[in-house]
């Protein structure tokens, strides 16, 4: 299963660094994005995300709809660098919208021209980036697209991922690179952190099994949200399940706890016992693409400030 890449190599200092912010941040009281005090030494107690070891027994296994699972200690170094450069930066404002994100779509096909993701379905997965983000004041425009014959960057294995990013990415750090191929493992798609950036930025970037994107194949999952969901992963969210029932998990504070990753659509689903039942039409959960509807207001102000320290 693939994990995120982290710039950041001091993981047990970035544990202690995230244990050690002051409780008076000058910040502190009015984001909901910056662990301090009590709340930052939970972080560091953090159980690994919990949807890890529910999955073998979950029938919905197969898809696992996200790659993307960093453990307690990969999200404690995240959050030490996130509030040192947050604190350091100015503050996002809604006064002033961000330019569009440019995308750049690259088609990875194989030799025969087979997993071949066309221009109407690229531009529907735009427009629906668009209309899913505008709420959190983020939108899209389309720089680009090229397309590639290679079997093996199809398959995208670990270092076919390497090759295929380093010899295909565009822009710089503010440019969302989408990869389409049809990756194993039953992996709908993953993506790598803003954090990730500064030490691989050829590796920056999201990808997305082809026929996940809007008229594919990969019912439920082919009205596009996982592109979505990755978007999200893209700019600084968590899953709503990470670190399961534990106080800070996904480090948002109006997504109410969820002890592992949800399926189908189960209305009224409440895996923990904090208030609020399981945030099963939240883009960053797994339920089928029909069931997601929503950011909700804190991880709208989590992307924006993740966006202003990092890209």
């Amino acid at each position: 299963m693939k994990t995120t890449t982290l710039w950041c190599t001091m993981i047990l200092g970035a544990c202690a660094l995230a244990c050690d912010v002051s409780d008076d941040s000058a910040r502190g009281e009015d984001q909901d994005v910056l662990v301090a005090g009590d709340d930052a030494w939970d972080l560091c107690e953090m159980d690994d995300d919990a949807c890890i070891d529910d999955f073998a027994a979950d029938p919905g296994f197969s898809h696992g709809r996200c790659g993307v699972h960093p453990t307690a200690f990969e999200v404690a170094a995240m959050e030490a660098d996130f509030l040192y450069r947050f604190a350091a930066g100015p503050m996002p404002s809604d006064a002033t919208p961000r330019a569009a994100i440019p995308v750049w779509f690259h088609v990875i096909r194989n030799n025969s021209g087979v997993g071949n993701v066309t221009d109407a379905q690229i531009n529907q997965q735009i427009n629906l980036l668009n209309s899913t983000y505008a709420s959190a004041g983020f939108s899209f425009a389309l720089a680009g697209v090229d397309r590639t014959n290679n079997t093996s960057w199809y398959g995208m294995g670990a270092s076919a991922e390497t090759q295929a990013k380093k010899a295909l990415r565009k822009g710089g750090k503010e440019t969302l690179n989408i990869y389409t191929a049809n990756p194993g493992g039953g992996l709908l798609g993953w993506a790598t952190f803003p954090s990730s950036y500064a030490g691989n930025p050829t590796y920056d970037g999201v990808v997305l099994l082809n026929e996940s994107l809007p008229g594919g194949k990969a019912a439920p999952y082919n009205l596009g949200m996982t592109g979505v969901h990755e978007v999200g992963h893209w700019m600084g969210l968590y899953h709503t399940f990470q670190g399961g029932c534990a106080k800070q998990g996904d480090l948002v504070d109006d997504t109410p706890a969820e002890k592992s990753a949800a399926f189908g659509c189960p209305e009224g689903r409440n895996t923990c016992p904090a208030a609020g039942v399981d945030p099963i039409h939240n883009y960053m959960d797994y339920t089928d693409d029909a069931c997601m509807n929503n950011f909700t207001a804190g991880q709208a102000a989590r992307m924006k400030a993740q966006m202003t320290a990092y890209r």
